[in-house]
């Protein structure tokens, strides 16, 4: 939306079209405009771009795991990362 159509706008403007053209959606932030817009410049695209991050777990930490695991299959996943740092 910033170089879309007719003219080039602020964030601002961007984030008030925004609100204005889409009511049914959350609404975005000034913040939020900024980073899209970087992300356009820097890549070309606004697509999701997958984290290549990589946990790691030390051996304590996976005996844990398991443990915690055998004791409760039904334990979700976020809650074993919050208890297990």
């Amino acid at each position: 939306m910033i170089g879309y159509g007719d003219r080039a706008r602020t964030q601002c403007e961007v984030v008030r079209l925004f609100r204005e053209t889409h009511p049914d959606l959350p609404p975005l932030n000034q913040g939020t405009i900024s980073k899209i817009e970087a992300q356009y410049r820097e890549m070309g695209h606004v697509r999701k771009v997958p984290s290549k991050r990589q946990a790691v777990v030390d051996d304590d930490t996976k005996l844990n795991l398991l443990l915690a695991l055998e004791e409760n299959p039904i334990t979700p996943a976020r809650q074993l990362a919050r208890d297990t740092n």
